[in-house]
C-alpha cells in the first residue's frame, strides 16, 4: 500500500538527504509552467506507463500532483511495476503551498 507522506515530513528529509529522493511531478505540462517543487522530475500521469524505463529504481520515490488524488494513482502503479519504496504527497503541491512554501504558488 501507498505510504502517504506528510509535506512537512518530506521538507525535512530533502533538507537531511537531497539526492536520497526522487520527486515525481504528474501535473500536465500548464500546472507545471505555475508552480513547482523543485527539483522534481516532470513527467505527466498519462506519459508515466510509457516513460517508466527513465525512473530509477535504486532510489525513494514520492509522487506529487495538485492535491494528490492522480499522484496515488500514479505511486500506486509503480509499486505495482515494482519500484519501492514509493511514496504520495499526502495533499499535493496545494498542501506544500500552504504548509511549507508559501512562495509556491497556490492554483486552481
Amino acid at each position: 500500500m501507498v505510504r502517504q507522506v506528510d509535506p512537512a515530513e518530506l521538507a525535512e528529509r530533502l533538507r537531511a538527504a537531497p539526492s536520497g529522493i526522487v520527486l515525481l511531478d504528474v501535473r500536465e505540462p500548464w500546472e507545471r509552467d505555475l508552480a513547482a517543487i523543485g527539483p522534481s522530475l516532470h513527467i505527466p500521469m498519462g506519459e508515466v506507463p510509457d516513460r517508466v524505463g527513465e525512473l530509477p529504481r535504486d532510489r525513494e520515490i514520492v509522487v506529487y500532483c495538485h492535491s494528490g488524488a492522480r499522484s496515488m494513482m500514479v505511486a500506486a502503479f509503480l509499486e505495482g511495476q515494482g519500484f519501492s519504496p514509493v511514496g504520495n504527497l499526502d495533499g499535493g503541491i496545494d498542501r506544500w503551498s500552504v504548509e511549507v512554501d508559501p512562495n509556491v504558488p497556490r492554483y486552481g
